[in-house]
Formats: C-alpha cells, sequence, structure tokens
C-alpha cells in the first residue's frame, strides 16, 4: 500500500498540470481576481473600474461630490442591458460592495442624496434578495420618505419590468407580515375596527401597489397587476387605472379568476370587473356580470344605461335568456303617488318576454331542413338493433308509454308531432295509453307545442274538457309546460290553472301546481305565493301536494333567497308527523327549500343552522341539498371536501352486527330506527352541481366520481351515473360517454337504469352518432328487462331532443351565466331519480317533464334593425380560452365558414366572418342584433 501511495505522489508531482496550479496557495486571491479580469472584455473593466471609483468617491468626506456620483451611477444602472439570462453588469459588478454600502447609507444624514442613495440600493438590492429578503421595497420606501414633496420620486418601472415584478412579489409578502403582526398585537379587536388600523400602517405599500400596477398595466402584463392589488386587498382600485387598452383583458382575467377565489372577494371581483365595463360602456359585459350577481338594482341600471334602442333589444334579448323577472326593471317606486310610472316600450316587452322564440325556433328548422316531424321508428332504427326476440309485445302499456316521451322530446318546440297534435279526430296517442300514462301523454302536448303560447293553448284546452281525470291533469301540465320560459299579457297559465289548485282530485290538484311551477319558472311573481304557500303549511293535505307546492315555489322563486317561503317550508318540517316526513315525497320539500338558495352562497347560513336543530332524518337531506344549491357552479373546493366526507359514512349494519348488538341489550329496550342513507346520494349530486361550473373542477370531480364507484354504498354507486349526466349535461365527452356505457352493463339494475338516463343527459339535443349507436346496441341488450328498455327509450329521445337543436346545459354566454331555472329542472329530474322505482317507473313518470326548464334552443339567429332574421357569415369552431395570453390569439380553432342561422354546441363560439355588420352582443349566441358598418361600403369602394 505504502509503494503505490508514493507512486500516486510522484504521479502528481510529475503532472504539470498540477505544477501550474501550485502557486495558487501563495497568491490564491489575487490570481483570482486576475483570471476573472482575463475573462473581462475592455469595455468591462472599464465600466468596472468607474463603478469602483464612483464607489470610492461616495466614500470621501466631500458630500458635494455625492450627487454627480449618484447620478451618474443611477444613469449607468439604468442603461446597461443583458440577455434575458444574465444580471445586468453594473449589479453584478456592484453585487461584492453592497454590505459597505448599506453601512455607508446609515451613516449619511436625511437629504435628497440619502434618497437617491436609497433608490439605487432598493435595485442593487435585487441581488441580495435571497440573504436579505424583501430589501428591495425596504429601500424604496425609505427613499419616498426622504423625498420633499416637491420633488416625487421616480416612477418605480425607470428600473425596468424585472425590478416592478421583484417589488410587486416583495408587496404582497410585506403586506402579509404586517396585517399578521397587526392581528396577533390586538386579537381581541373586532375585524372591522383591527382592518381601519392595518389600512392606517399600510397606505404605503397601497401606494407604491398602484405605481407598480400602472406600470405593469402599459407593458402588456394586465394579469400581474391584477394579482398584485389582489395580494394588497385592493383589487377593486384597478378600475382606477385601465385604459381603453387594458380593460378588456383586466376583466377577461378577473372573471377567469372568480372560480378560483374565495367565497368573499368572488362579488368583490365581478362588481370591479362590472363597474369597468359601466366606465368604457360596455353594457352587454356589464349586464352579463349584473345577471351573474343577482343584483336587481344593477341589473335595472345596465338595462336603462344605454340610449341606443337597438342596443336596449339586445340587452332584453339576453335577460329573457336569463329568466330575469321583467319586475326588476321597472323603475323604483317614488313616494308621489301621483307620478306615472313609464312602462316599457312595446318592442322591449316582446323580446323580455320571449314571445317570439316559438316563430324563430321554428324557422331555425325550416333553415336546418329538421321541421317535418320524426316518426318513433326514425330514432329506435329497430332493424339496426341486433334483437333476436320476436316484437309481439311491441303495443304494450310500458312501450307506449316509452313512446310518448320520445315523441315528445324528439318533436319538441315544433308543434307538428304525428302522435299527438296533428293526430286524427278520435285517433290520438292518448287511447292508446292506460291511467296514469294517460297524463304523461295529454301533458306531452305542451312539449311538443313549447313556448307556442298562441296556438298551443287551443289545442291542449280540448283535453281539459275530457271526462277522464288523468287526460285533464295532462292537459293542465301542458298548459304549465307550453308556457315555460314565456311570459305574455294574457297571463293563460295562472287564469287557467289557478282555480285547478283548490280541487279536491289529486292528479287535477297536483298537476296544475307543479304547472304553475313550470309556467312561471324564475319569474318571482308575489301573486302566486298566496295560492301555492297554504298548500306547503296545511297538515290536512298529504305529504305529495305539500312537497309539490313546495317544490313548485322553488322553481317560481329560485334563487331569491325568499325568507317568507324558507320560515313555511322551515315550519312544516318542524310541525309534521315524523312518519309523514320519512314519506318519499320529503326530498322534494327538501329541494323546494334548497331551491330558493340557488347561486346566494352564504346567505343560506341561518336556514342550515335551523335545519340542524330539526330532529328528524329528512333534516339531514334538507341541509346538504341548501348547501349544495348555494353554491351550485361555483367550483368551492372546500364544498366538494365537505360533499366527500358525507359520502364515506358507512350506515348499514350487517345482520349479523345487528343480532349480536341486539343480544347484549337488555329486554324491553325500544328499537332504533334504520337510518336513512338518501342524504348520501344528494352528497354525490351535490359534488357535480358545485363543479360543474369550472372546467377543471369538473374534471377532477370524474376522478372522485371513478373512487365513489369503486368503494362506495350501493345508494352512492346508483347516484354516480346521475352526477355524471349533471356535470356534463348536453356536453357529450368520449372519457364520460365511455365510463356511462360501462355503468349501464352493470350487475346493480339501478345503476344501470341511472347510468342509460345519465347517457341521455349528457347526450342530450345533440344527435351524437356515437351515443345513438351505444343506446341501440343497449336496447337488444336489454329488450327482456322492461324498466330498463324503457329508460334506453328515454335516453333515445333526449339524444334527439328537438331533431338535435335543443339544449338542456345550464350555462349560456359563452359558459359565463348559469341559468338557475335549467339547474332547477335538472335537480327536480335527478332527486326523482335517486328513487326511479318509487317515482318514474311508477306513476309519476310525469317528473321527466322537470327537464323543460332547462330546454333552450342552441342555436344563432342575426337579426337586423327591424328584428326580422338577417343571414350573414359567420366562424364556428371549438372555444378557445385566451384569458392572458399575449398578443391577440384566435378565440376559435377549427373552425367552419357558415350561414345563419347556425347551431351551436356547448363548447363551440361563433364569430362573423367579415366586417359587413357590427354585432351589439359581445358573444355571439341566442339572439344577436346587428347593424350596417358605416365604414364597410367605402372600404369596398376603395377596393374596386
Amino acid at each position: 500500500m505504502a509503494d503505490l501511495s508514493k507512486f500516486a505522489i510522484s504521479v502528481k508531482a510529475d503532472d504539470p498540470k498540477k505544477k501550474d496550479k501550485e502557486p495558487e496557495k501563495v497568491g490564491e486571491g489575487k490570481k483570482k481576481e486576475d483570471d476573472k479580469q482575463g475573462d473581462l472584455s475592455e469595455e468591462d473593466i472599464q465600466l468596472q473600474n468607474e463603478l469602483e471609483m464612483l464607489f470610492e468617491r461616495l466614500k470621501e468626506s466631500d458630500t458635494e461630490l455625492y450627487r454627480s456620483a449618484l447620478e451618474t451611477l443611477r444613469t449607468l444602472i439604468r442603461t446597461s442591458t443583458s440577455s434575458m439570462t444574465s444580471v445586468p453588469k453594473p449589479l453584478k459588478f456592484l453585487h461584492p460592495h453592497y454590505p459597505e454600502l448599506q453601512k455607508l447609507y446609515e451613516t449619511w444624514l436625511p437629504s435628497e442624496n440619502k434618497s437617491l442613495f436609497a433608490d439605487i440600493l432598493s435595485v442593487l438590492a435585487m441581488t441580495y434578495s435571497d440573504t436579505q429578503p424583501r430589501g428591495t421595497l425596504r429601500y424604496r420606501l425609505l427613499s419616498a420618505s426622504l423625498r420633499p414633496p416637491s420633488s416625487p420620486l421616480a416612477d418605480p418601472g425607470s428600473w425596468g419590468h424585472e425590478y416592478v415584478r421583484h417589488l410587486a412579489a416583495e408587496l404582497g409578502d410585506e403586506y402579509r407580515s404586517r396585517t399578521l403582526e397587526e392581528e396577533e398585537e390586538k386579537p381581541d379587536v373586532d375585524k372591522e375596527t383591527a382592518k381601519v388600523e392595518i389600512v392606517g400602517t399600510v397606505n404605503d405599500l397601497y401606494a407604491l401597489a398602484m405605481e407598480c400596477a400602472t406600470f405593469l398595466l402599459h407593458h402588456n402584463a394586465e394579469p400581474d397587476a391584477v394579482d398584485l392589488l389582489e395580494e394588497l386587498e385592493i383589487a377593486y382600485r384597478i378600475s382606477e387605472i385601465v385604459d381603453d387598452n387594458t380593460y378588456e383583458r383586466v376583466c377577461q382575467y378577473m372573471i377567469a379568476c372568480v372560480n378560483l377565489l374565495p367565497a368573499s372577494e368572488v362579488v368583490s371581483f365581478l362588481r370591479t370587473a362590472h363597474q369597468i365595463y359601466v366606465q368604457h360602456h360596455k353594457f352587454p359585459q356589464a349586464l352579463t356580470l349584473s345577471i351573474r350577481l343577482g343584483d336587481p338594482d344593477l341589473i335595472r341600471s345596465d338595462f336603462d344605461a344605454p340610449a341606443n334602442p337597438l342596443m336596449k333589444r339586445q340587452l332584453a334579448f339576453l335577460l329573457a335568456r336569463a329568466q330575469v323577472p321583467k319586475e326588476w326593471l321597472d323603475p323604483p317606486s317614488t313616494p308621489d303617488a301621483d307620478e306615472e310610472v313609464p312602462e316599457l316600450p312595446e318592442d322591449l316587452l316582446e323580446c323580455l318576454s320571449n314571445t317570439r322564440l316559438s316563430a324563430h325556433f321554428r324557422d331555425f328548422g325550416k333553415e336546418l331542413g329538421v321541421l317535418e316531424a320524426k316518426s318513433l321508428e326514425d330514432v329506435y332504427k329497430s332493424h339496426l338493433e341486433n334483437t333476436r326476440s320476436t316484437t309481439a309485445n311491441v303495443d304494450s302499456a310500458r312501450a307506449n308509454l316509452a313512446g310518448t316521451f320520445v315523441n315528445a322530446f324528439v318533436n319538441a318546440g315544433f308543434g307538428n308531432d304525428k302522435l299527438m297534435v296533428e293526430a286524427e279526430e278520435g285517433n290520438s296517442w292518448i287511447y292508446k295509453n292506460k291511467d296514469h300514462g294517460m297524463m304523461s301523454a295529454a301533458a306531452s302536448l305542451g312539449l311538443s307545442l313549447l313556448w307556442d303560447t298562441d296556438v298551443g293553448l287551443s289545442h291542449v284546452d280540448k283535453y281539459t274538457y275530457s271526462a277522464e281525470e288523468h287526460i285533464k291533469a295532462g292537459a293542465l301540465l301542458a298548459t304549465g309546460i307550453l308556457n315555460t320560459g314565456v311570459r305574455t299579457e294574457a297571463d293563460a297559465a295562472l287564469a287557467l290553472l289557478g282555480e285547478y289548485v283548490e280541487n279536491k282530485s289529486v292528479p287535477l290538484k297536483t298537476s296544475a301546481i307543479v304547472g304553475l311551477g313550470l309556467a312561471y319558472a324564475g319569474s318571482y311573481r308575489e301573486d302566486l305565493l298566496a295560492v301555492l304557500t297554504p298548500h306547503v303549511a296545511d297538515d290536512s293535505v298529504s305529504m305529495e301536494v305539500a312537497s309539490l307546492s313546495a317544490l313548485a315555489l322553488g322553481f317560481i322563486f329560485a334563487g331569491s333567497a325568499n325568507g317568507e317561503i324558507a320560515s313555511v317550508i322551515l315550519q312544516t318540517l318542524m310541525e309534521r308527523d315524523e312518519k309523514q316526513l320519512e314519506e318519499k315525497w320529503a326530498r322534494f320539500m327538501a329541494l323546494g327549500l334548497a331551491l330558493l338558495y340557488l347561486g346566494t352562497q352564504e346567505q343560506s347560513d341561518a336556514t342550515i343552522q335551523t335545519l340542524r336543530a330539526i330532529d328528524h332524518q329528512v333534516s339531514k337531506q334538507a341541509e346538504i341539498l341548501v348547501d349544495m344549491c348555494s353554491y351550485a357552479g361555483t367550483g368551492e373546493v372546500l364544498k366538494v371536501q365537505a360533499l366527500l366526507h358525507h359520502c364515506d359514512e358507512h350506515i348499514d349494519k350487517t345482520p349479523k352486527e345487528k343480532e349480536k348488538e341486539k343480544e347484549k341489550q337488555p329486554e324491553g329496550t325500544p328499537e332504533e330506527p334504520v337510518k336513512d342513507d338518501t342524504f348520501q346520494a344528494f352528497a354525490v349530486l351535490g359534488i357535480a352541481l358545485v363543479a360543474m361550473g369550472e372546467e377543471i373542477g369538473s374534471e377532477m370531480s370524474l376522478r372522485q366520481f371513478n373512487h365513489l364507484m369503486h368503494y362506495g354504498e350501493p345508494v352512492i354507486r346508483k347516484t354516480v351515473p346521475l352526477a355524471l349526466g349533471l356535470v356534463s349535461a348536453s356536453n357529450p365527452q368520449l372519457p364520460i360517454l365511455d365510463t356511462l356505457s360501462k355503468y349501464s352493463h352493470d350487475n346493480d339494475l339501478q345503476v344501470a337504469l341511472n347510468a342509460i338516463f345519465a347517457m341521455g343527459l349528457v347526450g342530450a339535443g345533440t344527435n351524437n352518432a356515437r351515443l345513438a349507436q351505444m343506446l341501440r346496441q343497449l336496447a337488444g341488450y336489454y329488450h327482456k328487462e322492461p324498466d330498463c328498455l324503457f329508460m334506453v327509450r328515454i335516453a333515445q329521445g333526449l339524444v334527439h331532443m328537438g331533431k338535435g337543436t335543443i339544449t338542456i346545459n345550464p350555462f349560456f354566454s359563452d359558459r359565463n351565466i348559469m341559468s338557475k331555472t335549467a339547474v332547477a329542472g335538472l335537480l327536480a329530474t335527478l332527486t326523482a331519480f335517486t328513487d326511479a322505482k318509487a317515482f318514474v317507473l311508477d306513476k309519476y313518470h310525469w317528473m321527466l317533464y322537470f327537464l323543460v326548464t332547462a330546454m333552450y334552443p342552441r342555436f344563432l339567429i342575426t337579426l337586423d334593425e327591424e328584428l326580422n332574421s338577417l343571414p350573414v357569415t359567420v366562424r364556428v369552431g371549438q372555444a378557445v380560452d385566451v384569458v392572458g395570453q399575449a398578443g391577440k390569439p384566435r378565440t376559435i380553432s377549427g373552425f367552419q365558414t357558415h350561414q345563419t342561422p347556425v347551431r351551436l354546441g356547448t363548447t363551440e363560439r361563433a364569430e362573423l366572418a367579415t366586417e359587413e355588420y357590427i354585432p351589439f352582443a359581445h358573444i355571439l349566441e341566442g339572439f344577436v342584433v346587428l347593424q350596417k358598418n358605416p365604414g364597410w361600403e367605402k372600404e369596398d369602394k376603395m377596393e374596386l
């Protein structure tokens, strides 16, 4: 070993490289400096020497030299350029002197020179940010405090973009540390007082943040500006500094952030974006946000703001689509009773009432070539089903009932189906059904004549005189269905249905109540309170009537947080007999209460606390329903987590465990009531309801549903397919279709049944060919299973809804606004499917018509100034999220050029192909009013 080591030493000694490096031990420091000097160019060496000379000058006692030295230093730092990957040379060379410069700064007396010195140190501190955090901000603030008011400090942007970004990051840290210190020092002070005191301590930070934000806005960094002000909790002040070039990108970013913010800040962000749009006279955008906020005063002021009558019509179309109550647009009542309240002009009332929706929809169908009525065979395509059995039992009551719904959904809105509307006298499809089937068949007439209040009522009217109770009940329901979403001066629905609400016949009574709920969904009509509320409070009526009355009120006052109705429903839940509350109908009463708080967030807190005090299992269902409806479409992660916790509760005990427990208990011990697990079904639906408004959240929810399907209780497993249907209504995505296809073959028939219905929801109104093929295969697979076959037929009807022209997706206006009435309809339908055997597969199949409040044409119709159809060329493609992207990227991809009117998918977006017309709407969807571009003809002539 010794010899080898000697050899190694001798080799090292002979190594020429090693010999060269030996002298390093003597003057190592000097040698390294020389090497560094050798790497530098002549210009760099000159700059380094100059900087060191200036540094030495600052250390001298002659104060007159300081100013020129500091000015030169500032100029050198500001004019230095660097590549994206390297530090500017002056900062690099001054880095070793930074500690000495700090000590030197402390020795100077307060003066303008010291202020300039602090400003330079603030820039140098960026190179020491790892070891001395927040140095950049500290010296910037010191520099500002030393400056006299007559000569304010230069804008932070003069030091460059990187300096401002550095400052912005440190501002956020400093603000958090200061606010924490204040809270720790005064823990007992109430929040409002503490906030005022904190503002007093951070005013200097606010002023600097506004300067930085202004710089960022002017340098295409709008998201950074919003984030900075948001960190300092003054995002609302961005409205002071935006201009015509930046406001659009700022608002887009703020609106995109809403789904990721805590609930307390959502309203502030939306109101700020709204204020900016109002400042820049962007009325449709402002009104969209007012609708999201659900603020009647804001909606009224936005509607009244434009002077242009065409813009007002466009806003009226938007309000009609959102089902905003017309009463909100009336001027606020004045104390002077003699003063007449001006009424809205006729043309605006027509737009607000949706009265021309039916005519436009039929014209749209004509343009697309789908006006012709479809028969059942056109939908089923039985010849393609691989069924070996004979079709002897096709004319069974169940098959006829399925045909009723399929015919209604497929021909919805066109008013020309062969089975009902245009059937020969005495040969109506109604008579091919029995008892309750007759009710659904008569009600299907309302769906065929949807939105057509003129012709529709005369068609339905003849059935209201029928001697058969169920046909009469169906006609009442049809009256409610065809009035859904349309407001008329005649108020026919209330006139026709109001008298039957007090009828002694239960089918007539419930049909009238549900009909009123559908006809006036989202209207907030106070006069209906007196009609329906007594039936909720009356102990003598059955739970069915009371619950459906509560549900109808939930439809009419969806999202209103109406305290009067809420207190009546809560009182009923407290006073009703326990056995009545255990009935299957109780869930609809709870849903009626929950719909009142749709999208109201924390406004439901008091109601939830009251529900917790009710000592009955139904209170748990109601609590979850109210909580999930309050945060519908918000993507609130904490709510999703809370709902998942409800799903992990194991309720059913095994028989062996129960027997062992009984043996241990003394004789005469009262048996514990069996725990109801229905609340878990609502928790699963709640996850979908909260997540569906936000793309990332809805994608993440799919993974949770996968886990719930693997490990959940039976009640959870059967609800997961429904949740998948809700999260992607009218939006057939391949992964969801494949998942539902797998569940539709599940061993548990309840799961399979709900999965089949969910397939119908996901493909509703899309004519999706892949889905249609899957359902044909399922029809063959389940040909011996009547319930599943019935549901396959329903799903087929939904997929071809309106011959592919109607959607049930609750989001519109480029998926920015959630229709509360649409969510109410979807939730009511899915609630019926939480126990399909007791409702839809029993005698309450008419509950499928709850979907009508979510149905709306998925079209783009361009109108001229007289509101007549005006065909123009548009591009239609997949919507692309361009928020925060640089430049002006394309908002659609893979587009095709069409002539309006056109059909739009859930994830599609349209834009005008030329600049010949100016649209009054910011999003081309639904009805869009166009105006001729005055500069277009001039351009044409110039080209000629």
